[in-house]
């Protein structure tokens, strides 16, 4: 448990989702030793609510301000003070907290994710798209304010252990390991065919609709590539991608003496969150455990980028530099939610983001006012696409 007597105070962004959910597993388990300071969520007022009362939240904001008279009702006979609004979930991620879970789903999460980091402390990112879309600016202001950013998701958490910080020159290269998602083993025709509900049903891990097709599609790996080479100070050619079906190996670091060190866990978020949590001890948690007599084998391949040009894509952007990024990822969740409309096709996902990617000039993004604006001008592209791809659908 964490050394200090006092409950650490802690504050969660994206509390309904299944980052926060997890987080809320691992506290609700911590015999007192935590204490909820601040709850967000995008639209789910009464399970927001119940969270706020389940830990005695101090505050409690909801992102949709149509609905603060909701959740004000709701939360009435408590001490839990509510607001509603954009501003009210940054207000939620300047609360005064020894350690923040940054969970809050795509570009919607970088301003509050920014004001987490500006208060110091601890922030966990869960949150791909504060690094991919705003990285530099992510990890100066975390260098002025004293903030320790630390990774969430299971693969760059895996490396973030195993990555030996006092000897870079000693690493050849970091993996990111990939399940493959539904789809790993089909061909471009069976992809080209494929629903909503096949492409959010993960082999591995229960995650967010969103999310799943990211991992249908391989995106998720690209995102994570780009917030490798933020977290970790290696070259983008020294960020390498692995499948690996079964999930267990999360992430590796090769050295130069030969030796490969790998981050092992069952597929269970807990087990990356109660790292954060407790970060730099560690806590007992509620996480699956791994058996690997069980397992009984673990397999490896390299990803096909022609049935998966997503890969490619993270790199180009890298390279490519100023708000190329940022585009990628708008891009990206501006096609997922019209795949998951029934407006695009599978294949149609990627098509339109590198689609975006050209016809979006690179612009610098030296502060959030350019990240938005860019964010602003690659959606209004993504959309012209997906008009222009749905209106050619049968």
């Amino acid at each position: 448990m964490p050394p200090s007597p006092e409950p650490r105070r802690v504050s969660i962004l994206g509390a309904t989702g299944s980052i926060g959910t997890s987080t809320l597993d691992l506290i609700a388990g911590g015999d007192g030793h935590y204490r909820v300071e601040a709850v967000t969520a995008g639209t789910n007022v009464k399970e927001l609510a119940a969270i706020a009362r389940a830990t005695g939240a101090a505050y409690a904001a909801i992102a949709d301000e149509s609905l603060l008279g909701e959740l004000r009702q709701e939360l009435a006979d408590t001490t839990t003070r509510v607001g509603a609004g954009p501003g009210a979930v940054e207000e939620a991620a300047r609360m005064d907290a020894d350690w923040v879970m940054a969970a809050i789903v795509g570009a919607a999460g970088l301003a509050p994710t920014l004001a987490a980091v500006r208060q110091g402390g601890v922030v966990a990112l869960a949150n791909k798209e504060a690094l991919v879309c705003a990285g530099g600016l992510m990890i100066e202001e975390a260098r002025q304010s004293g903030c320790v950013l630390l990774p969430a998701d299971s693969e760059h958490n895996a490396i973030f252990q195993v990555f030996d910080a006092d000897r870079i020159d000693a690493i050849e290269k970091i993996w990111l390991t990939a399940s493959g998602g539904p789809f790993r083993d089909a061909t471009r025709a069976r992809m080209m065919a494929a629903t909503p509900e096949e492409a959010v049903r993960h082999p591995n891990w229960s995650m967010g609709r969103k999310i799943s097709i990211d991992s249908a599609t391989m995106m998720n790996k690209s995102l994570e590539i780009i917030e490798a080479s933020h977290l970790f100070p290696v070259s983008e050619e020294r960020i390498g991608v692995i499948v690996h079906p079964e999930s267990i190996v999360h992430g590796l670091v090769s050295y130069h003496d030969g030796s490969v060190l790998a981050g092992l866990a069952a597929p269970d978020m807990r087990t990356p969150i109660a790292h954060t949590l407790a970060w730099p001890d560690r806590i007992p948690a509620s996480s699956r455990r791994l058996d690997l007599a069980a397992t009984g084998q673990l397999t490896f391949e390299l990803p096909d980028e022609n049935r998966f040009p997503a890969l490619g894509l993270a790199r180009a952007a890298i390279h490519a530099g100023g708000s190329a990024p940022v585009t990628l990822n708008a891009a990206n969740e501006v096609a997922v939610a019209a795949f998951l409309d029934r407006r695009i096709g599978f294949l149609d996902i990627v098509a339109i983001v590198e689609a975006t990617l050209a016809r979006v000039e690179t612009a610098a993004t030296g502060d959030i006012g350019a990240v938005i604006m860019a964010d602003d001008e690659a959606r209004r592209r993504a959309e012209e696409m997906v008009l222009e791809r749905s209106e050619r659908t049968p």
